[in-house]
């Protein structure tokens, strides 16, 4: 049977393997799609532990929410950002994430050694493996975490389609659409801005000390005329500008310039006649940290072309 673009397409679109692996699997298999499937993930098996130095530093960021109340946000990488956008890879990640929320595993380690919900024969890893071997990349469950609102709401958010994703946890009296709405647009604004802490409580004291030995140093090379009681009244005004823009309840909120971040909770929370405070957030930014290969796109497609 001749195999057509098209089909090599169609099988691509379906598994995210490469070009020529399709190609390949459709000739052994006369055309069969669904016998091309199980070639590539047959035939690649063993292949995944040799793609596991390449970089993957593309993928997605999902959340997961269970009641309200529990949920678990995990990054899976893989090395190109077609693969990313691939519904069988997405499938996995969603999976991941699901399993993540019902896992009580502390760590990556212990979390690729649980049994995986979808096949229990198997482990997450196991099933990492074997859709490496579909997909013919790398990919990698690089890290997740769970948390819990026990006297609250836990309101998740995605960005640019998984390239961000944001989780909130609130205590509150009362849990409503609007109570969420709101939440929401505080995940949205630690995605919009990255924040290090909810509030200054909980920035420690190692670091204000630190912070105020650099800005010490530089107050003192740029004037180095001043007396010190103006240096530490500048180097007071320096640290609380960056607090402001380092704690989420500090910053102002880009929705409405006129309020701070926690001034917005507290308005919102007034209107609905509740007691809302933000305890925590999950930020997890794809890729972030990763060293991203540059590739030669000519001189890929010139090589498997053979040319």
């Amino acid at each position: 049977m001749a195999i057509t673009a098209g089909m090599v397409k169609e099988l691509r679109e379906m598994t995210g393997a490469g070009m020529m692996d399709c190609k390949k699997a459709l000739s052994e298999t006369n055309g069969d799609m669904d016998a091309a499937v199980e070639f590539l993930r047959k035939n690649g098996q063993a292949k995944a532990e040799k793609k596991a130095g390449r970089i993957a530093a593309e993928g997605i960021v999902k959340t997961v929410v269970k009641d309200d109340k529990v949920a678990a946000i995990v990054e899976v990488n893989s090395e190109t950002d077609f693969v990313a956008k691939n519904d069988e890879f997405q499938g996995f990640v969603e999976a991941v994430a699901n399993q993540v929320v019902d896992s009580e595993a502390a760590d990556l380690d212990a979390f690729m050694a649980e049994a995986w919900e979808a096949d229990t024969t198997k482990t997450v890893k196991d099933a990492l493996v074997e859709k490496i071997a579909v997909i013919g990349e790398n990919l990698n469950i690089r890290r997740f975490e769970k948390v819990a609102a026990d006297n609250g709401v836990v309101v998740p958010y995605i960005h640019g389609g998984g390239r961000i994703g944001v989780l909130v946890v609130a205590d509150t009296d009362v849990v409503n659409d609007e109570i969420k709405v709101a939440l929401k647009n505080v995940a949205m604004q630690v995605a919009a801005m990255s924040p290090k802490y909810v509030s200054r409580e909980e920035v420690s004291q190692d670091y204000l000390d630190h912070e105020k030995e650099i800005l010490l140093a530089q107050a003192k090379k740029e004037n180095p005329e001043k007396p010190e009681n103006i240096i530490e009244k500048m180097i007071i005004g320096r640290l609380n500008k960056e607090l402001k823009e380092i704690c989420l309840l500090d910053q102002v909120y880009v929705q409405d310039s006129d309020l701070t971040v926690g001034k917005y909770v507290d308005k919102v929370a007034k209107e609905n006649g509740a007691n809302v405070k933000v305890t925590k957030f999950v930020r997890f930014e794809t890729g972030e940290g990763i060293e991203k290969k540059v590739d030669d796109f000519a001189a890929e497609v010139a090589a498997q072309a053979g040319m």
